[in-house]
């Protein structure tokens, strides 16, 4: 009979578990814009114009003309949140993997210049036909990605290097010596600043949204998301990257291949990452300049933290984090408040995400005080 019940408090306590694990970024992002609304109240004279720009500045609009008839509008905005989100889901997946075997891999900025150099490489110089270029252009990106990713691995492995250390150095020779290439060999000399040549017309990823840049990498992309959570949950490979990051004592006790397991990790987390440089190089830019912005990996370490590492949820965060990025810079064009506000908004919904404890022991304490309450009422009764 005890067994009877503790079987559906058990299983209770599983659905409870499992639906926390579900709220914990909405809860998050919601206390985030609140506490941001607040800033908003103190630094700006119409805060909730500009809290209203922040959350629907991204979004297309339907608009009437007299002459033209019904238009959607705002395809570009929208078209932005779309881009951002499919590099920063790559990212965050290329963060996420060798987060979940707890190595703490800053290098997916290197890995990301390296694939989108590689790929450019192979496009501008290898002849044939577009198809068998293409796949070339993407092959050799996963390979450098995967060589950048697995070099500090092993030397961590061999060496006990810090692969923070390491990531992070490997980062700046990653940048440099793509500058180098683009401002030397590759530069195009009718290009009136530093540049590659523009890629051939048939080998730019092609465009899925008019007016946009969204290309058919959005399609592979739930393929990408499927295939990285299959090889965390579903492979040999997959079940030793969570028994390592669990513990790693424990895994070499039972005789895992854990150093192998290790570089393995981070380097599948760079092929993913230089997939996030071809996605920049063949369709958003359909070139490279000099001056592209490094940084862009330490967004995707934003991301892999807003989805706890899981798979399946960094579409989302992703998703989140780019229409945040889009909605403040429309709140910043067209109102008193500037996107930093937004910078903070997103500090605090990681600070809220992380906090294990923050989340129940809020729960917890509301629950105190209506107990308390319901049995006041009942005492004054």
């Amino acid at each position: 009979m005890k067994q009877a019940t503790a079987l559906p408090l058990q299983q209770r306590l599983q659905r409870q578990q499992a639906l926390a694990q579900r709220l914990r970024l909405p809860v998050a992002l919601a206390a985030g814009l609140g506490c941001g609304f607040l800033i908003m109240c103190a630094v700006s004279s119409e805060p909730l114009r500009a809290f209203l720009t922040l959350l629907t500045g991204a979004l297309p609009r339907l608009h009437w003309g007299a002459g033209e008839g019904w238009q959607l509008t705002r395809l570009v905005r929208f078209g932005a949140v779309i881009e951002d989100a499919i590099t920063l889901t790559l990212l965050g997946l290329a963060v996420a993997i060798p987060f979940r075997a707890r190595q703490f891999s800053l290098g997916a900025d290197g890995q990301l210049f390296l694939g989108a150099l590689a790929a450019t490489v192979v496009s501008l110089y290898l002849p044939g036909p577009w198809f068998v270029v293409l796949s070339l252009s993407m092959l050799a990106a996963c390979a450098s990605g995967f060589l950048w990713g697995a070099l500090p691995g092993l030397l961590k492995t061999r060496f006990q290097a810090n692969e923070i250390v390491t990531t992070l150095m490997l980062n700046i020779v990653a940048v440099q010596a793509y500058r180098w290439l683009v401002s030397g060999w590759l530069r195009d000399p009718a290009g009136g600043f530093i540049v590659t040549p523009f890629l051939p017309a048939s080998l730019q990823l092609p465009v899925l949204l008019v007016h946009t840049n969204v290309t058919v990498m959005l399609l592979a992309l739930p393929l990408l998301v499927w295939t990285s959570w299959l090889l965390l949950m579903r492979t040999t490979l997959g079940y030793e990257i969570r028994v390592v990051g669990q513990s790693a004592a424990f895994a070499l006790q039972a005789g895992l291949p854990v150093q192998r397991t290790v570089w393995l990790s981070m380097g599948a987390g760079g092929v993913l990452a230089a997939l996030a440089g071809m996605h920049i190089s063949h369709g958003l830019l359909k070139r490279l300049p000099v001056d592209l912005p490094a940084g862009l990996g330490y967004e995707g370490l934003l991301v892999a933290l807003l989805a706890r590492c899981e798979p399946r949820a960094v579409p989302w965060a992703a998703l989140m984090y780019a229409y945040l990025r889009t909605g403040a810079l429309a709140m910043e064009r067209s109102t008193d408040v500037s996107r930093e506000v937004v910078l903070v908004i997103q500090a605090l919904v990681i600070l809220f995400l992380v906090a294990e404890r923050m989340q129940p022991a809020l729960a917890g304490g509301w629950l105190r005080w209506r107990a308390r309450r319901v049995a006041g009422g009942r005492h004054d009764a």
